[in-house]
């Protein structure tokens, strides 16, 4: 009986009544989410409030607060998100298409340089990852109060993380592209280029952190906004200190680097002041430096698995990447471009996934367990439809995207025949993405990194070398390995979520919350 109410999705309605309508149930068996056993007290309220509606068990009710802010709705969190990734990618494009107006060798060098940064920008993110889940439960309960503890935590630890990755940039550069197995003849463009734009990883640090918890707020739009004008800023520097004005030759890459780094501190500023204008929250001076311990115990538990299953993708990535790298600078520079365009193509399974988490959170925070499963079942419908369409269209405009970044027809041919290959690769991405972030919002955050290391390396790794370099498949090779790992990876992960794996690291979550609602 156990084992078949905690599988049945009616379950989860069942497990939210009220402890007055638990005394009046039938005799039959209690499914394991019962939260009348975490036991009920008098209700709490603070001067001015209003009593709150039901939010899931009597023992909750009587701790949470009157709600501050109404229940975030999936769509409207995601088209902000979708909205600011695709931002992201169309620079990252365009700033391609810029350097390759120098070369291809320099497209191939800011490929790789740029990979090696992504690594060090996830090693951080684990504080963005977990102090947004953290702040979404606490708005969940309605306990603003430490939602802002949190918040102010967070700043400090993003900053050190920030300098710290800073300096491994600034002293390791050339043994980091050697480990990367770059071509020697491509080192004097790249080893300048990736100390230049390291400096940018300290304002990252911070923005990442900050914007996660404005989005957690249900501010994506303000975010969206900014992004959009730190990007100006980043592109009308870029020209200029690129190619030069006048009789003045210009920087190359380096002066991509700089206008990078510029439009960062410009957006740091400017998430402070959105914090002050939308959260009331002003930053101080020792925000910056200490660390809070006690509040960042909790962002722990959830980014750092988080943040080390990204690490260990990255890092499988950058161990294919090497591969690829073996192969010859067509395969790197085929991979490259091709990369940029199937970039886009996850833009909404990540814009979904990230949704789903904060809507999750806020469900999980307030005790709505099965308002959390529906949402995660409907994102996943969402994402695989948007999903092959999009991959569909890329497909069939394959040659003429491909020939916005190069004319040498081997890698116009080869890029097309691997976007036909990301029909195999996308899905199951979706699926990874969705589920993830869903699982992380419920505070089940290890299995996910746990199950990854093996798939990560045993299947991606294993088969691109097995497939691409054994087999001489080459990149047909390595993208079946990519479309392996996904589907792997995407089918544990909805049987974990399924078979209702989540649910006790969920009922942890709400303990949590209503012993630190308790007034002192």
């Amino acid at each position: 009986m156990r084992r078949q109410a905690t599988a049945d999705p009616a379950a989860f309605e069942r497990t939210t009544a009220p402890r007055d309508r638990a005394a009046t149930a039938s005799s039959a068996a209690r499914p394991a989410l019962d939260c009348a056993a975490a036991g009920a007290r008098p209700a709490v309220f603070r001067h001015g409030e209003r009593r709150p509606g039901r939010v899931g068990c009597g023992a909750l009710q009587s701790v949470i607060p009157a709600p501050s802010l109404p229940r975030p709705r999936l769509l409207e969190i995601t088209w902000p998100i979708f909205s600011e990734h695709l931002l992201h990618m169309l620079v990252g494009v365009f700033g391609v298409w810029l350097v390759s107006r120098l070369s291809d060798e320099a497209a191939a060098a800011y490929g790789l340089s740029n990979q090696i940064m992504l690594t060090f920008m996830i090693t951080f993110r684990f504080v963005s990852v977990g102090a947004s889940v953290v702040v979404t439960q606490c708005l969940g309960a309605r306990d603003r109060a430490a939602a802002e503890k949190v918040a102010r935590a967070s700043l400090a630890a993003s900053l050190w993380l920030g300098l710290a990755s800073c300096a491994v940039i600034a002293l390791g550069a050339r043994p980091l592209l050697e480990l990367m197995r770059l071509p020697p003849s491509l080192f004097p463009i790249a080893q300048p280029y990736l100390m230049a734009v390291g400096v940018m990883l300290a304002f990252d640090a911070m923005n990442f952190s900050m914007g996660s918890v404005l989005r957690a707020h249900t501010y994506g739009r303000d975010t969206l906004r900014l992004i959009i004008v730190m990007y100006v800023v980043q592109l009308s520097l870029s020209l200029p200190l690129m190619f030069g004005v006048g009789a003045w030759p210009g920087l190359g890459m380096n002066g991509l680097a700089i206008a990078a780094v510029i439009a960062r501190a410009c957006s740091f500023w400017m998430h402070r002041q959105l914090w002050i204008a939308r959260l009331g929250i002003r930053p101080t001076f020792e925000d910056f430096w200490r660390i809070r311990r006690e509040q960042l115990r909790e962002v722990l538990h959830i980014g750092l698995p988080g943040a080390g299953e990204n690490v260990v993708y990255r890092i499988s990535f950058m161990m294919i990447l090497a591969m690829v790298a073996d192969m010859g600078q067509t395969a790197l520079t085929t991979h490259t471009y091709t990369m940029q365009i199937v970039h886009f193509l996850l833009l909404f399974g990540m814009a979904i996934g990230f949704g789903t988490e904060i809507v999750v959170g806020h469900h999980i925070g307030a005790g709505e367990l099965h308002g959390a499963d529906r949402q995660v079942r409907g994102g996943l419908a969402v994402g695989f439809a948007v999903c092959v369409a999009l991959v569909l269209a890329t497909a069939l405009l394959g040659p003429r995207l491909l020939g916005l970044f190069t004319s040498d027809p081997e890698v116009i041919a080869t890029g097309s025949k691997l976007l036909w290959l990301t029909l195999l690769v996308e899905p199951g991405r979706t699926l990874n993405l969705v589920v993830i972030n869903g699982l992380r919002a419920a505070g089940d955050a290890r299995f996910p990194v746990g199950f990854g290391v093996f798939s990560m390396f045993a299947v991606a790794v294993g088969l691109s070398w097995l497939l691409g370099v054994h087999l001489g498949w080459g990149l047909a090779g390595v993208w079946v390995a990519y479309a392996a790992d996904e589907w792997v990876r995407g089918l544990a992960m909805s049987a974990r979520w399924h078979f209702r794996g989540w649910v006790p690291h969920a009922r942890r979550t709400l303990r949590r919350m209503r012993l630190s609602s308790r007034p002192a």
